[in-house]
């Protein structure tokens, strides 16, 4: 399956790049356009719809290469795994482009998504099955009146989540990039040929994309590209693994912990301002980061940084997690990263540029520590 993942990265790279331009123009002619106002960074109209360039890249070629695969490589699991994504994608694409043309309703574009959710669990039988204890041996199946809700909230909330974090040229489509590569990964260790096949062709069509989406932006993704690009990053971290357990579950949040503590810190910092949770604004960490005097370019390459290092986390996460070791490494992997995500919080002032309660406490120690050695 190494070489059909390699042809359709090329062929899906290749169509992109011929199909991003000829959105771009499609998308002045329905006046599916962007305009900047106080909460943009862009100074012009841009066109949006991008998203449909890699949605028709991955879609084509994915069924053009689907006849080609012996039928015996397929296992009952996967043929459902490829028409949910196909099916749910499609939908949200078909969102996502309305919005991108007539604005719609949050109320309406949530209904909307959690109907994919729904076809995803209902229509095609994919959800999260097993769990497990931590430090514990035995998995035990979860009942469908758990294991469905909690599915159908995690392709909600990935959905949106890289939505939010899709406000600089570039930024959207690199993140999913870093983290669908690191999903390829841990696929091609663990042997599962379906989805580095569909990781490999969705991440040639970004990349094609991204030629003209890099700063400075051609054509932004829009909706239909950011909510497409959630929607499978929710899909392919979830069923690549077969099974979820607590400790596995643990890798899809690593896969997208760019967008996810991004929207984790949105929610606190809304509450802390007594703000609408759903209110747009300009805290978000690439606002932040730009404040602190980043240029467009290096903000975007900041917080690719952050996803890599993300992803490489997910991916020794996946690699020791079958190990006698796994559930300990998990349980350090998340106290450092909780503790560093809230320095980092702190630094940048992402909830609260006042309120630095751990920045505060090491600089009291700090302080204490340097009138001790005075002492002496």
């Amino acid at each position: 399956m190494v070489g059909i993942g390699i042809t359709g990265f090329v062929l899906s790279l290749a169509l992109a790049l011929v199909l991003t331009p000829l959105v771009k123009k499609f998308a002045f002619l329905v006046g599916a356009v962007d305009k900047p106002n106080h909460r943009k960074v862009h100074t012009r109209i841009m066109p949006r719809l991008g998203g449909l360039s890699f949605y028709a890249s991955f879609t084509v070629i994915i069924l053009l290469l689907l006849p080609l695969i012996p039928e015996h490589w397929f296992s009952a699991h996967d043929k459902r795994l490829i028409g949910a994504l196909l099916t749910g994608g499609s939908l949200i694409v078909l969102l996502g482009a309305l919005d991108d043309r007539f604005q719609l309703s949050a109320k309406l574009k949530l209904l909307v998504q959690i109907a994919a959710a729904c076809v995803v669990v209902f229509g095609f039988d994919i959800q999260m099955d097993f769990v497990n204890i931590p430090f514990g041996a035995a998995s035990q199946s979860l009942t469908d009146w758990i294991s469905i809700p909690l599915t159908i909230f995690w392709i909600v909330g990935v959905t949106n989540a890289i939505n939010l974090i899709d406000g600089l040229d570039g930024l959207a489509a690199g993140v999913s990039g870093i983290a669908i590569s690191s999903i390829l990964v841990m696929s091609a260790l663990m042997g599962q040929g379906t989805v580095v096949i569909l990781c490999a062709v969705l991440l040639g069509g970004i990349i094609g994309f991204l030629f003209f989406n890099f700063h400075p932006a051609k054509i932004f993704m829009g909706d239909s590209g950011a909510l497409f690009l959630g929607f499978a990053l929710a899909m392919l971290s979830m069923l690549g693994f077969k099974q979820i357990t607590v400790v596995s579950f643990v890798t899809p949040l690593l896969l997208i912990g760019v967008p996810l503590s991004d929207t984790f810190f949105a929610i606190i910092r809304r509450r802390v301002q007594k703000k609408p949770i759903f209110e747009p604004d300009k805290g978000h960490l690439h606002h932040c980061l730009q404040q602190l005097g980043f240029s467009h370019r290096k903000t975007v390459l900041i917080i690719y940084g952050v996803a890599a290092f993300f992803g490489a986390c997910a991916v020794l996460q996946s690699v020791f997690s079958n190990s006698g070791v796994g559930n300990w490494l998990t349980f350090v992997v998340i106290c450092v990263l909780l503790v560093l995500l809230q320095i980092g919080a702190e630094l940048i002032g992402i909830v609260d540029k006042s309120k630095r309660p751990i920045l505060n406490f090491l600089a009291r120690m700090r302080v204490k520590e340097t009138a001790g050695t005075r002492s002496k």
